[in-house]
């Protein structure tokens, strides 16, 4: 009795091993149903991803973006595709990709090991650093002269914890002041409301360049972050993950990425070497 009770038993546990359960539809069915595909952009973080003067998206990620939608529509053999572009904060892009509300993020979002455990990524796209910009007219020209003075900070950025741990490890007493979104630090900063914005390198050359009056600014010298770039999109889904991938490690290998890079930091030169170093790592053969 106890070996015809084993045997029912271990027969219903194989069985149950072999049902293999119903898989959710992924982005790239999603796509192909709807012939959409939503897309977030940041409103302000130039020259990365932003809302240009005939209100339509512009910047270095929002190139990437269309390259990537262009290769899906030849994965998927479509016909047409509509590119639904979405706007995101710091606070809210995460919220709007695990919700659906875009399925890919075309920011300057930092990498994060803390935000794989909420969202996937891409290969590399960007890599940066964290420093600070000020009025030249405030006398801010190093790290310590910070002492005293405001700092305005997007929320819900890498930025917001490393200038913290900055102003901590050499004991610069400032007040952080957060706000939604790198126009809103300008802003700041033009009404007197702060002294300095903390942002990326990158995005604070574009905001000074984007103001019409760069000899106002000054830019920070020291570089107190490492903040590498990548496209974000939804946890567990290797088949859009790939898809993603695969277009920007084609943009390497065939070094159409530095047509992109040189449209929007031309001006500044050619990439440094540890961008170069990048393009070369994420040129990825099929």
């Amino acid at each position: 009795m106890q070996l015809h009770r084993w045997v029912l038993w271990a027969a219903t546990t194989m069985l149950l091993g072999l049902v293999v359960p119903a898989q959710a539809a992924g982005t790239l069915d999603k796509i192909k149903a709807s012939k959409t595909i939503a897309l977030g952009y940041r409103e302000s973080a130039v020259p990365f991803s932003y809302t240009g003067d005939d209100n339509q998206p512009w910047g270095y990620s929002v190139d990437l973006c269309i390259r990537v939608a262009a290769a899906i529509v030849r994965q998927l053999d479509l016909d047409e595709l509509q590119l639904q572009w979405v706007p995101v904060t710091p606070e809210t892009r995460v919220a709007k990709l695990k919700s659906g509300a875009i399925d890919l993020e075309c920011g300057s979002t930092t990498s994060t090991l803390a935000r794989m455990e909420e969202v996937d990524f891409s290969l590399l796209t960007f890599i940066d650093g964290g420093t600070y910009l000020s009025r030249r007219a405030a006398g801010i020209r190093r790290f310590e002269d910070l002492a005293g003075k405001r700092i305005a900070v997007a929320a819900g950025t890498t930025s917001e914890r490393t200038i913290a741990a900055a102003l901590l490890e050499y004991k610069v007493a400032a007040e952080l002041v957060k706000v939604s979104d790198h126009s809103q630090g300008i802003a700041a900063m033009l009404q007197g409301k702060v002294e300095a914005y903390a942002s990326d390198r990158s995005l604070l050359i574009g905001l000074a360049l984007d103001s019409g009056n760069q000899n106002d600014w000054s830019i920070g010298p020291e570089t107190f972050s490492f903040e590498p770039y990548a496209l974000m999109m939804r946890r567990n889904d290797a088949a859009f993950r790939l898809a993603v991938n695969r277009e920007l490690a084609r943009l390497s290998r065939s070094r159409e990425i530095y047509a992109i890079h040189d449209r929007w930091f031309g001006m500044l030169g050619k990439p440094g070497p540890r961008l170069e170093s990048l393009y070369f790592l994420n040129g990825l053969p099929e």
